[in-house]
């Protein structure tokens, strides 16, 4: 059996571990990259960097394709600001850009030489729901939607190679993050979860269940597709975060 080994950004909290610790338990060798080091219990390695610094994360991603021949991405972290357009700050735009796709195409050129010499490699980016249209987030809906860009761009370029690219846009997920922002039972969370036909807000696992299904070898004929992962709520075209 092929050695799977896979980097995942923004692993150490809500979607990003819930991946690490999904496709660990598939047999893939994690690597994570995020912030600060996570507890113990991580299921692999983990680097820690500030994705909001360009140069500093090509510094941990040389480091890492040095030692470890990752053939699987995962382009989870995220960052995001709420603040109208005319208000917005343009110090934040550069941080947003820069961690929401910008690390994405840092990581793939970091990985992609090794994936085409093994011919095969895996990579699924983390969209959202919020490409459809939000207010208040100019850079991270712009970041995102490209994004969905990228995929059908390096599918084009990769496929030839063995290499699929996919993402996962997910709707309202019950991470730490939403849950400071929606807390149980309050009325904006409920509002909110009455748009949503599947009736819940998301779970972490729904949203590595379609991350371990575009990382799998069988998926080969699968490649610059986005998967809307988010009960129907993203289906009258809003996004609800």
């Amino acid at each position: 059996m092929r050695e799977r080994i896979t980097l995942i950004t923004g692993a150490t909290r809500g979607i990003g571990r819930a991946c690490a610790e999904r496709l660990a338990s598939e047999g893939h060798a994690v690597i994570g990259i995020a912030r600060s080091l996570p507890d113990s219990d991580f299921p692999g390695e983990a680097y820690a960097v500030d994705l909001t610094n360009r140069q500093a994360t090509a510094d941990v991603l040389a480091e890492i394709t040095s030692t470890y021949a990752v053939n699987g991405i995962v382009n989870n972290v995220g960052l995001t600001s709420h603040q109208p357009v005319e208000d917005y700050d343009l110090d934040t735009f550069d941080d947003e850009i820069q961690v929401n796709l910008t690390c994405t195409v840092q990581t793939v050129q970091a990985c992609v030489p090794r994936m085409k010499q093994e011919g095969f490699g895996r990579i699924v980016n983390i969209s959202t729901e919020l490409v459809l249209g939000h207010f208040n987030r100019t850079g991270y809906t712009a970041a995102k939607a490209g994004l969905h860009a990228l995929i059908r761009t390096w599918s084009y370029e990769l496929a030839p190679h063995g290499i699929t690219i996919n993402s996962v846009a997910p709707g309202p997920v019950g991470t730490e993050m939403f849950t400071e922002k929606n807390p149980v039972g309050s009325t904006q969370r409920d509002a909110k979860i009455a748009k949503i036909p599947v009736g819940r807000i998301g779970r972490t696992e729904d949203i590595a269940g379609a991350v371990a299904y575009f990382m799998a070898e069988e998926t080969s004929w699968v490649t610059g597709q986005n998967l809307f992962v988010d009960g129907g709520s993203g289906l009258g075209g809003t996004g609800l975060l």
